[in-house]
């Protein structure tokens, strides 16, 4: 499938998110290729996926387009989403076809630059199609002027200057939607169908989900902390 198809592949669709930390209960590649099969019996068009070994478990049992990162912390930056060229090579190798990058304004590893970074990647892999994850319009403007194939809103509510903003920000997918040639991505904070449906309305390219769908635990909490708040209300 060429690029141009593959984009086309994701639109008006959903993309299920199947990722879980190290410190999780369903931490598991064998697991997450389950949710990512489950996803796909569900009618998800795509799947987004962390790490080396869930990417290349998942690649094995769907062939969903994967929406390849590799989170890491490093000691000089905040960004921890496919920081380096390192991570874009696990991500690549894993057999990932697109691969998504922290596009905030933020300080990166080792003082690059994200043109630069851009570039690398690019000239490296000019076949892998690059989403970028902003959390501003500003980040995605820059971005799409790099030249992106996608803008994902995925960083919205967890940079310090967006910590605030209440999710899911539809405004802004409208935003980016509206003004920007790059086809946006909906994703963070999306739990109600009623979210999605705005989200679409608002122009999104297709909507990305995690959370809702494939972790349980925080699932769970939700549903608690919902019981709690009515027993204080007695």
């Amino acid at each position: 499938m060429d690029n141009y198809k593959l984009i086309e592949e994701l639109r008006g669709g959903l993309v299920v998110s199947c990722q879980a930390l190290a410190d999780e209960p369903l931490h598991s590649s064998f697991i997450m290729s389950k949710m990512a099969l489950a996803a796909k019996r569900g009618g998800a068009v795509g799947i987004r996926a962390n790490g080396f070994e869930d990417i290349t478990a998942i690649r094995q049992e769907v062939e969903l387009p994967v929406i390849g990162i590799v989170k890491k912390d490093y000691p000089d930056s905040p960004i921890y989403i496919t920081a380096t060229m390192k991570e874009v090579q696990e991500v690549v190798e894993a057999g990932a076809e697109i691969v998504a990058i922290d596009g905030t304004n933020r300080e990166r590893p080792n003082g690059q630059s994200l043109e630069e970074f851009y570039v690398e990647i690019r000239n490296t892999y000019p076949n892998v199609l690059i989403m970028a994850d902003i959390s501003t319009f500003e980040e995605g403007k820059k971005a799409s002027e790099l030249g992106v194939d996608l803008i994902a809103t995925t960083l919205c509510g967890y940079t310090d200057y967006t910590k605030n903003v209440a999710l899911p920000n539809t405004e802004l997918v409208k935003s980016l939607s509206d003004q920007l040639p790059t086809p946006v991505m909906a994703e963070g904070g999306y739990w109600t169908l009623e979210d999605v449906e705005q989200a679409m309305m608002a122009g999104a390219h297709g909507c990305i989900i995690g959370s809702a769908i494939t972790r349980p635990m925080e699932i769970t909490k939700r549903f608690v902390g919902k019981i709690a708040e009515l027993k204080l209300m007695e």
